[in-house]
């Protein structure tokens, strides 16, 4: 999993005999470029958000589609098992973008950490990715979710979730979902495609809960995509101090400088990350303000004071990782 230096391997080469983990979007919500950068340029303008109109997405690590991770689960040692976590508004671009270079066949199980747009407002584009069935008669992809997103769910897209039909009504083809819902409790583990997974309740703001998730038996792995704060009782889960040291920490972090009232900042994840003392760190939800080559030198340079190797993800990243 990681490279002499520490840090974690992005070796782009997919292999058939190893569990890995690819990044399918490392930004916020507003997705990176900020599109009012190309509308409205500032003077000078946005560098980082300038450089979409002159590299392509798929080399240009400052391009970043809503966060969402997907895990190849090599399970067994006999077979792959595909799971996402995540489909937000730029789910079918990610596909386009990453699935058949990394060669992904298909999704196996869906995971949701919470319901906001940028987490499932790809859910209609799942049929994309499902066998083809003019009458939905196809076996339907797990989705577990907590009863709050599946509540809200229930309100967006109803047509995924309703299960009869009216008399008379057409049938029109939709993704097909088995909806399981799992608890917003530490305490309460499920497993998706075969692979365990611990939910970790975390604030998204004060008045919201949103999950994380610890996997991996080998590896221990945490990946908690939106928080501004992580609760005594989970943090314990997933800290040195705690349970037992993370082999690698996937966190929030919205904007290089100050605070947010809903998200982790670079100056609290940087601190957070030292409080949780995991292996190794990647981080995700970046907005525009963030570099990846200009602030990735200054986690190198981090990362040796600390002693706790700290990278930028980006969009299209492998990490080949024993779970």
């Amino acid at each position: 999993m990681a490279t002499s230096n520490g840090f974690v391997d992005g070796a782009p080469s997919p292999s058939e005999s190893e569990s890995a983990l690819i990044f399918l979007g490392t930004g916020c919500s507003s997705m990176v470029p900020n599109i009012m950068c190309l509308l409205q340029p500032s003077d000078p303008p946005c560098s980082v958000c300038f450089q979409s109109l002159s590299l392509p997405p798929e080399r240009n690590p400052n391009y970043r589609c809503n966060t969402s991770l997907l895990i190849d689960y090599f399970a067994n040692g006999l077979d792959h098992k595909y799971i996402l976590i995540d489909v937000g508004k730029t789910f079918r671009e990610t596909v386009l973008r990453w699935f058949v270079s990394h060669r992904i066949p298909r999704i196996d199980s869906i995971i949701l950490t919470h319901e906001h747009a940028d987490a499932v407002l790809g859910l209609d584009d799942i049929r994309a990715v499902q066998p083809f069935s003019a009458t939905n008669d196809i076996d339907p992809t797990p989705i577990y979710l907590s009863q709050h997103s599946m509540d809200s769910i229930a309100e967006k897209f109803p047509y995924l979730v309703r299960k009869k039909h009216k008399e008379g009504e057409e049938i029109r083809r939709v993704a097909q979902m088995d909806w399981k819902i799992i608890a917003d409790d530490c305490n309460q583990p499920f497993s998706a495609s075969g692979l365990k997974f611990t939910p970790l309740p975390v604030m998204h703001g004060e008045d919201y809960i949103c999950l994380g998730f610890l996997f991996g038996e080998k590896s221990r792995v945490a990946y908690i995509s939106d928080v501004s704060r992580i609760p005594a009782s989970t943090e314990y889960v997933i800290s040195k101090s705690g349970a037992g040291q993370l082999d690698l920490l996937i966190l929030d972090s919205l904007y290089r400088t100050g605070s947010h009232n809903v998200h982790l900042c670079f100056p609290q994840t940087l601190e957070t990350v030292k409080r949780l003392c995991p292996k190794q760190t990647l981080l995700i939800g970046m907005t525009h303000e963030f570099d990846h080559h200009k602030d990735n030198e200054f986690l190198m340079e981090w990362s040796r004071r600390e002693g706790i190797p700290v990278q930028l993800a980006r969009d299209g990243l492998r990490v080949p990782i024993n779970i």
